[in-house]
């Protein structure tokens, strides 16, 4: 059996799992692959591949080019979209998946509020560069939370944000008053978080609903002064739309770990923007998660080989 483990920017799968017990050849790519007719001369032979997350997409074009393929394990929860999993059924593979855990990219949405209220990568900066005091930064005590999105994440995010003595308010198509009330939330309409809002987070999944959510008109209708923070997926904000409003200081900034193009290009505009804190989609990047997925990816690869049950995606 050989399998491909994809996208290992940090080279550390085969340190966090027993891959050895699989008795398998493992090829492990710490590059992103973007080429698809390179991706597929790369796997042609592999029986197996391990795909992080949404990094690499397996579309059925793919996945077809793939006669040996019969395992797809997919790091993370019982949802990938970039993975065509009807494709694959009926091709005869088998997509798995791993556990995962909600709280570091709830910790890392905070890392990013913090960073851009204090202003730190400017005065970290200008600290390694000899100086002293140069912005003055914002409270967070009384300011307003805005949480696109209250589920496992979104409500995490909340917590936190009342620990600072900060009003939480949030929106999502289906959220109500009641449930919002069971995390001390105050539910709201789109238009009046986006206005009330010193700080807009979103904590939404990526769907056909949420795609370009947030455009030139909802970009428009946040307070000057507001940053938005996104962890979750780069195309729920319209990323032109985004641009220009930084560009031209209608809001007073972005804070953002995940785009619309990954790895984002050098040349992406997002980059020279003053008025934005970027990270590399790194916010579930923690040992105690890639410790649930590479292991998980051992046991669905070691039950595949049993013949025993494992975590099929249905979807």
């Amino acid at each position: 059996m050989k399998i491909a483990v994809l996208d290992d920017y940090q080279d550390i799968a085969r340190e966090l799992a027993d891959w050895d017990s699989l008795n398998a050849e493992v090829e492990v790519f710490t590059e992103h692959i973007a080429d698809q007719d390179e991706l597929v001369r790369r796997l042609a032979d592999c029986e197996v591949v391990v795909a992080m997350r949404e990094r690499t997409p397996l579309p059925a074009e793919v996945l077809e080019r793939l006669p040996e393929l019969k395992l797809v394990v997919s790091l993370g929860g019982d949802r990938n979209p970039s993975i065509d999993v009807k494709a694959a059924t009926e091709r005869g593979i088998v997509v798995s998946h791993t556990g995962y855990l909600p709280h570091p990219t709830a910790e890392h949405t905070w890392a990013l509020i913090l960073a851009a209220m204090r202003n730190l990568p400017t005065e970290e900066a200008s600290m390694r560069d000899g100086g002293w005091q140069r912005t003055v930064g914002r409270s967070l005590h009384g300011a307003t939370l805005g949480i696109i999105g209250l589920g496992r994440l979104g409500s995490r995010v909340a917590r936190v944000g009342q620990a600072f003595g900060m009003r939480t308010i949030a929106w999502s198509q289906n959220l109500t008053q009641e449930k919002a009330a069971e995390h001390d939330v105050t539910a709201v309409s789109k238009e009046e978080l986006l206005r009330e809002s010193d700080i807009v987070t979103i904590h939404l999944v990526l769907s056909r609903r949420t795609r370009g959510l947030l455009g030139a008109a909802e970009l428009a209708a946040m307070k000057p002064t507001a940053w938005l923070v996104n962890t979750s997926r780069g195309p729920i904000v319209e990323e032109q739309a985004l641009v220009e409003a930084l560009r031209e200081r209608r809001i007073g900034g972005a804070a953002i770990d995940v785009y619309a193009t990954e790895p984002l290009p050098a040349d992406h505009p997002l980059r020279s923007l003053p008025n934005t804190i970027l990270t590399p989609h790194i916010g579930y990047v923690v040992r105690d998660l890639y410790e649930v997925f590479y292991r998980g990816a051992v046991e669905d690869i070691a039950a595949y080989q049993a013949g025993e049950p494992i975590r099929v995606m249905t979807g």
